[in-house]
């Protein structure tokens, strides 16, 4: 029954982060974060070599997302710089006191 319910949520944030992310001004304003807990710790980092620079883009390292039932790795990307933005902070987990938290990350003003 929890794994319904955690798949449930992630569905829900996942379709209300879409919606959200159609409308400019919310994509200008919006940190994509979803609160997701859970009580078991994603596996280590994965190495990847990080490619050659580009221009107007950072490198987004990949890192472990979960799927409702485990942990499945979602590899490394280019992010397109955002003009007013400072820097991009990749998505990871924080362990907490209610589990291990995971943020989406995005770009920072």
């Amino acid at each position: 029954m929890q794994h319904k319910k955690i798949i449930l949520a992630v569905l829900l944030a996942t379709s209300s982060a879409a919606t959200l992310l159609t409308t400019p001004m919310a994509e200008a304003q919006m940190r994509d974060s979803v609160d997701i807990r859970i009580g078991q710790a994603p596996p280590p980092p994965r190495y990847e070599a990080a490619p050659p620079p580009r221009r107007g883009y950072v490198w987004a390292p990949g890192y472990w997302a979960w799927d409702g039932h485990r942990h499945v790795w979602v590899g490394g990307h280019w992010e397109r710089v955002r003009r007013g933005y400072h820097h991009y902070a990749p998505p990871g987990w924080q362990q907490g006191p209610g589990g291990w938290r995971f943020d989406h990350g995005g770009w920072q003003r």
